[in-house]
């Protein structure tokens, strides 16, 4: 899919974001939506959803700097909720995946990606194994379309073979996502939830009571690299789950938009489909080869396997790097990455920003596969000016996963 960029500017800090519509008349609403307008939210467009990028004048550094060491409520009720059934579910969706689903224990996740015959991602998303049969899968907004597509053909050609499988999408109107993130969200969501929360390690999932509410998926996972989970809830009770978290005995939490997240996740150097990783962009060439399991890279048998397997093997001509500017501005996407005596263009950065955490200017890009090693110098090229910076490992703040013991 393709999206078009904007950039929102806010207390003279820019937020990239992709959105898959031209105006905001176009645009969907999550059930959250009249209670972010009430907080003072800041709505944009954002993946075909109006959605705050911050709330009244709590900026976008102060609600990165909360999550970070207190917590934060963020909507993500815009991303595809879906369930895929039956004794052919596993095969159905390794079919078109990269991820090993058959080798995840009953309530474990997995971060995977749907790719294209050219190896190409044509999204990332978490797949949770619940049984032999079930899976719960949360896949990107933007591409919400061609998920669908994707996953419903997958099926259909599994039950034009006699196998047994069928595919559950969860409309925003009617199913909620809450991503509560930093290293008090776990403590104050206990104190409204059945289960005990200690034996929730980092991509497991479980159902659970929340605030009263029966049958809540709480997933510890989350995308700014702290601790928390993701919470799926009935829509028409997401607005007293938040508001019973915000309103908990010594609670810490806030709620946060898609400027805080979006820092976060760069922080932690995740990606941004549409920005960092798209259907040009392999998971070798994205430094995800990780993705791709060993199980899988035997078989070869997911799209694009072949040419996927064959730059695990012999390289390929680029790979997503991190960068730390040593002055200037920060780059943003678009902003082209030079040799050191700016000869020779390298690359291009695909997100950038400062870094509240870590401080300093910190983006992303791709660069030729001779220049991705942690310290090379390179040179910046924003608004017809040079400036150096370097590449650097990933990621830029250590990650607060909650892990199971070794």
């Amino acid at each position: 899919m393709t999206a078009s960029r904007i950039v929102l500017r806010h207390f003279g800090r820019s937020l990239q974001v992709t959105r898959g519509f031209a105006s905001n008349a176009a645009a969907e609403k999550t059930s959250l939506y009249d209670f972010h307008v009430a907080n003072q939210g800041k709505m944009v467009n954002f993946g075909g959803f109006l959605l705050p990028v911050q709330y009244g004048d709590f900026g976008i550094a102060a609600s990165h700097n909360h999550t970070r060491t207190q917590a934060s409520i963020f909507d993500v009720s815009h991303m595809l909720q879906t369930y895929v059934r039956g004794t052919a579910a596993i095969d159905c969706l390794e079919s078109i995946s990269t991820a090993d689903i058959a080798g995840l224990p009953h309530g474990s996740s997995t971060l995977t990606v749907f790719t294209n015959t050219k190896g190409g991602i044509l999204d990332d998303l978490i797949i949770t194994r619940l049984s032999d049969s079930v899976l719960y899968i949360v896949s990107n907004a933007g591409c919400r379309q061609q998920d669908m597509e994707l996953m419903s053909e997958a099926a259909e050609r599994f039950r034009r073979r006699g196998k047994n499988v069928d595919v559950e999408f969860l409309e925003p109107k009617d199913r909620a996502l809450l991503a509560v993130q930093g290293p008090d969200a776990v403590k104050c969501l206990q104190e409204v939830c059945d289960y005990d929360l200690r034996y929730l390690h980092f991509m497991t999932s479980t159902k659970a009571d929340v605030a009263g509410i029966e049958n809540c998926r709480v997933t510890r996972c989350g995308y700014t690299g702290e601790d928390g989970v993701e919470i799926s809830i009935p829509a028409d009770r997401a607005v007293h789950i938040a508001e019973t978290l915000l309103g908990s005995r010594g609670s810490s939490v806030k709620m946060a938009g898609l400027g805080a997240r979006d820092s976060l996740r760069l922080e932690a150097g995740l990606c941004l489909y549409g920005s960092d990783i798209d259907q040009e962009t392999t998971p070798i060439e994205a430094n995800l080869a990780w993705l791709v399991a060993k199980r899988r890279r035997t078989e070869g048998n997911f799209p694009g396997a072949k040419i996927i397997v064959d730059q695990l093997k012999n390289g390929c001509s680029r790979r997503r790097i991190g960068i730390r500017s040593m002055g200037g501005p920060p780059a943003r996407h678009g902003v082209e990455v030079f040799t050191k005596d700016t000869k020779e263009k390298l690359g291009s950065i695909t997100s950038g920003c400062p870094s509240p955490t870590a401080g300093g200017n910190v983006a992303m890009g791709y660069v030729k596969e001779s220049h991705k090693a942690t310290g090379t110098k390179v040179q910046l090229k924003i608004r017809e000016k040079f400036f150096p910076a370097e590449v650097a490992k990933m990621p830029f703040v250590k990650a607060n996963y909650y892990t199971k013991p070794k």
